[in-house]
């Protein structure tokens, strides 16, 4: 039928749309993807941002919303409550047929709360509550006071896409949070709580990439383009030594679902590189790889479908021993993504409110 079909069908993994735009919606281009095979779909504040500042989709709503005298802000997050609401009814027959494995629809909580515990709690209730609906992932970044409000969230009963995952150690903290989450939610069938792991790929080599240029070396030379990827087949390593044993035993038989890691930002930032190496070298199963579209067409068109991520572990683990010994700790390069992913997200969401804001004062 496909390749976005045949990676789900013969080796177990979710490709999901990264992008979401009104017009999509309503000229029916989304639909188009669910039928090539996109199974689940994600947004964040840098895509909204796109789609309200790059297009007037949104210009109609917003000024019957300024005419009843709504804030910028408020305003916002009804265009978007709008949109993700229009997706998620698109995307539930897979959610049904798929008995929800797939079929979500991802909304990010306000990326200025991404250092506040508490707020990012209250932020999360706040939008599953508005929302509702089993096909929707409340998005938290994986930040320190991110992952005890995840394990908060989680224990409710809520279904969460955590992401800006950018280290292993990290990850492990926030298996362990859906994990303790689990232990304390009061439902009796844990089947209706679901959650992703989002690892971002390519911003890895980015800055990986980087260092070694600066360093020069043949030998540093030779490692450009594969701290992504090995770090992505070692989240995969830790993930299937988590989900095993007495106390997922425990919760899968209360119906607990696995925490899919979900590969993000998996578009190649460098030219030079396979325009799928991200999506080639990372499929297996019981995984999500979330594109952008130009990266969906690409995979559709010439990837290459066979389960590749826990091939060459050796490999893997033998890259990052070779980073470390040139001085590059992957550990410290997550510091810094993470720093940098945050406020790209806080920045993209002052930026559409702003223009928001303008807009709307035309209106007036």
């Amino acid at each position: 039928m496909g390749t976005l079909h045949d990676v789900y069908d013969n080796e177990g993994q979710s490709p999901w749309l990264d992008n979401l735009r009104r017009g999509w919606m309503s000229n029916g281009e989304l639909q188009a993807w669910l039928v090539r095979g996109v199974r689940g779909l994600t947004s964040n504040p840098s895509i909204f941002a796109k789609a309200m500042i790059d297009t007037d989709d949104y210009d109609a709503e917003l000024a019957e919303l300024v005419a009843k005298g709504v804030s910028v802000e408020d305003a916002y997050w009804e265009l978007v409550v709008g949109d993700i609401r229009q997706a998620m009814a698109l995307l539930d027959p897979i959610h049904q047929s798929s008995r929800g494995e797939d079929g979500y629809v991802s909304v990010e909580v306000s990326p200025t709360l991404a250092n506040n515990e508490a707020g990012t709690v209250a932020a999360g209730r706040e939008l599953d509550d508005r929302i509702e609906g089993s096909n929707l992932y409340v998005k938290v970044p994986a930040t320190k006071e991110g992952v005890p409000a995840i394990r908060t969230l989680v224990s409710e009963g809520r279904s969460i896409n955590v992401t800006l995952i950018f280290s292993l150690k990290r990850y492990q903290d926030v298996m362990e949070a859906y994990l303790a989450g689990l232990e304390s939610c009061d439902l009796e069938d844990l089947s209706s709580v679901s959650s992703v792991a989002s690892f971002f790929i390519s911003r890895v080599d980015v800055n990986v990439d980087g260092r070694l240029n600066e360093i020069g070396t043949d030998e540093a030379l030779a490692l450009r383009g594969k701290a992504a990827i090995a770090q992505g087949k070692l989240a995969y390593e830790l993930f299937q030594q988590t989900f095993v044993g007495e106390r997922w035993d425990a919760l899968a038989a209360k119906g607990a679902r696995l925490q899919r890691p979900l590969w993000a930002s998996t578009s190649t930032k460098d030219p030079s590189y396979p325009d799928t190496l991200y999506v080639d070298t990372l499929i297996g199963p019981n995984t999500v790889n979330t594109l952008p579209d130009g990266t969906l067409l690409a995979f559709d068109d010439h990837g290459t479908v066979a389960r590749t991520i826990d091939a060459d572990l050796d490999q893997a683990h033998q890259v990052v021993a070779d980073l470390l010994a040139l001085g590059i700790d992957l550990e410290v390069v997550a510091a810094q993504l993470e720093e940098e992913g945050v406020a790209s997200f806080a920045k993209a969401f002052e930026d559409v409110l702003a223009t928001l804001a303008g807009r709307a004062d035309e209106m007036k």
